[in-house]
């Protein structure tokens, strides 16, 4: 049976999240989601928009409610978890300044809403998920609809994220397993003479075929054009010898894993080789760190160490961890400073990059969840294509 996140999962969230509220003295929490900016309202009602905006409002007693707009009511209808679902006036399409209209759309007002919390409990404060992602002109109809005090609640939602259940260690495992299948048909494809959208096409339908719910995104480029830390694929053609810098990100279920091998195609040059080889060798230096009560400072120290002592610190152009979950980079978000110790439970995705090499660009990505005993690798193709390199 494939992973899912069980109407209990998401029933703890929302005790979590009322256990919150009380300790803050909040009587309401609005979490706003749309299709870019999808990963909390997925989290705590599953529900994804397509082209429109959403919500999920809560109280203290009151059971959740989903928001959604007309074209989208079905989507809520499939997805949500929650059966309480109304259609907002105020989430029509994203992308368009016309007024559309929905001749039979029955709408709740954001007053409406406001109304029926004050009904059943007081409505002095209420929470906001995801400021930063609506817009201005939104948040001023909430602000002036709800007529209280908002507060900005974006924290909770980061801070119940960072530390995943068994299942949604699931759900990454199998979005890995996705986006390793994906890579693989790819790496193992003849790319020679082909465009690098024609390769990247070759992972991305081969994830579809596996079952990814959603290609986040997919970084593409190969010989010169891996110097650019992040770009699109493009019809340059693929020559032999050129380094291929791919990274795949796939969503399953609303988790999102990322992988990444650097690789060249046909003949290796002796530059590339050595990036490759440095690049593989901090990921081994770093990886005895990434377990239970270690500091996560010391997992940055032990990568960025073989870079300095290869004198490439200058090409080292960001952190090389960060956690994964329902977005594909969220906390923690370590550096050489950072004291917070990873703990059981905690899902991260290496990120261990060099860029402007003679040789090429390019970096690793390679899941892990964190237990008591060190680390487990969530991607095994990236993790036996590193095992299996041949040091220079």
């Amino acid at each position: 049976m494939k992973p899912r996140i069980s109407k209990q999962e998401f029933q703890n969230r929302i005790l979590k999240m009322r256990k919150y509220m009380e300790a803050n003295d909040i009587d309401a929490i609005l979490v706003y989601g749309d299709e870019y900016r999808k990963e909390n309202l997925r989290y705590v009602s599953n529900y994804w928009p397509i082209f429109e905006r959403g919500a999920m409002l809560l109280g203290r007693t009151l059971d959740p409610i989903v928001l959604c707009a007309p074209e989208g009511q079905k989507v809520a209808e499939e997805m949500s978890v929650w059966p309480d679902i109304r259609l907002s006036p105020d989430f029509l399409c994203v992308t368009v300044p016309d007024e559309i209209d929905y001749p039979l759309a029955q709408y709740t007002s954001f007053s409406s809403l406001a109304d029926e919390l004050r009904e059943k409990e007081k409505l002095e404060k209420l929470g906001i998920v995801g400021k930063d992602a609506m817009s201005v002109d939104l948040y001023e109809k909430i602000k002036a609809a709800f007529d209280t005090e908002l507060i900005d609640c974006n924290e909770l939602l980061f801070d119940l994220r960072r530390e995943k259940s068994a299942e949604e260690v699931e759900c990454l495992r199998e979005a890995a397993r996705i986006a390793d299948a994906g890579f693989k048909a790819m790496m193992q494809s003849e790319l020679i003479g082909k465009t690098e959208l024609e390769a990247a096409g070759i992972a991305e339908a081969a994830a579809r075929a596996e079952g990814a719910e959603h290609i986040i995104f997919q970084i593409y480029g190969s010989g010169k054009r891996t110097d650019r830390i992040v770009g699109r694929p493009t019809n340059k053609i693929i020559e032999n010898g050129d380094m291929i810098m791919c990274a795949l990100a796939v969503q399953y279920e609303g988790y999102v894993a990322t992988c990444e091998m650097p690789f060249a195609v046909g003949e290796y040059s002796e530059e590339t080789k050595y990036v490759i080889d440095v690049l593989v060798r901090a990921l081994k230096a770093g990886q005895p760190y990434l377990k239970a009560g270690v500091p996560m400072k010391q997992f940055v120290q032990a990568v960025k160490q073989v870079f300095y002592e290869e004198n490439l610190s200058e090409y080292d152009v960001y952190p090389p961890l960060h956690g994964i979950g329902c977005a594909e980079a969220e906390s923690p978000y370590p550096d050489t400073e950072t004291e917070e110790v990873f703990k059981a439970g905690m899902t991260v995705n290496t990120d261990i990059s060099l860029f402007g090499l003679p040789g090429g660009s390019n970096r690793i990505e390679e899941g892990f969840v964190i237990t008591e005993n060190g680390a487990e690798s969530l991607s095994p193709f990236i993790n036996q294509c590193c095992k299996e390199w041949k040091v220079c």
